[in-house]
């Protein structure tokens, strides 16, 4: 398969507001691609889209869209191939994270949590396959997430979610690559964004314990900014890689699952345990 070029090529990025998405629109942008950009948070899709034509792109739409609603997407694709002809990237970046126990969590947020991390991603990739199939060269990345590599305590619900769209992803390009559809799944790990500060407290925190310890989680392991995610992702697609890894220590925690996967957690701890103990 040939080489993605971005020039030209309608580009649809969900999350597209903030953090990693934020930073591929922009990247893509300084390579002249036709940008869709999709979220919720209109005043920060607003503020990505004028910086996105200030840096080249030759046409930038958004839609304000709550992906948890529960949508087929069909108006998007509609809209999308009647006005700029079909998409021929679909990035499906947008993802949100619970605080707490799976026991603590209520049945009703990590309803939510799926409906945005893993059915919107079938969703929206039902709704343009038809168009990524029709259009030569296009190609479809789906993020999931180092918790969809391994699955820490605390993160049932996300971890579900995300070894879900690693799953859908690697299937979906066995369907895909004959026919000339790219397909990548990312693992993002570490990547400076604020999906943990804006993680959704579902459950009891009388004493602002899981608030504090989600700023820790912020400050000291979402180091790498997504600028560089951004950066990697691109190239990815560019390559035509099949899957992503973000960061060195993201790749070792895949390697030490893949190695050990009844006890990396275990091994894990231990490691965490000795460091700060040096």
């Amino acid at each position: 398969m040939r080489r993605f070029t971005f020039a030209g090529r309608t580009c649809v990025i969900t999350g597209a507001a903030g953090g990693i998405g934020a930073a591929l629109a922009l990247d893509l942008a300084k390579r002249r691609a036709v940008l869709v950009l999709v979220d919720r948070d209109a005043e920060g899709l607003a503020r990505v889209a004028t910086m996105a034509r200030e840096l080249g792109a030759p046409d930038v739409s958004t839609y304000v869209i709550d992906l948890a609603d529960g949508g087929d997407r069909g108006d998007l694709a509609a809209e999308v191939a009647s006005r700029l002809g079909g998409a021929d990237l679909l990035i499906n970046n947008a993802g949100v994270t619970l605080s707490g126990t799976f026991e603590q969590n209520a049945l009703a947020d990590v309803e939510w949590l799926l409906e945005i991390n893993l059915h919107a991603v079938l969703r929206m990739t039902k709704a343009f396959l038809p168009q990524l199939l029709a259009r030569p060269g296009s190609h479809l990345v789906n993020v999931s997430s180092l918790f969809g590599l391994i699955a820490p305590p605390g993160q049932v619900a996300y971890a579900t979610s995300k070894y879900a769209v690693r799953g859908f992803t690697e299937a979906l390009r066995h369907e895909l690559e004959p026919r000339g559809v790219g397909v990548t799944v990312v693992h993002p790990g570490g990547v400076r964004t604020n999906i943990a500060l804006n993680a959704r407290l579902s459950g009891p925190d009388p004493d602002g314990a899981q608030a504090a310890e989600n700023r820790r989680f912020h400050e000291t392991a979402l180091t790498l900014p997504s600028e560089e995610a951004a950066r990697q992702i691109v190239a990815a697609i560019q390559s035509r890689r099949p899957r992503l890894v973000i960061t060195k220590a993201a790749r070792a925690a895949d390697l030490l699952a893949r190695v050990l996967p009844a006890r990396y957690w275990t091994i894990s701890e231990a490691v965490a345990r000795r460091r700060k103990l040096t």
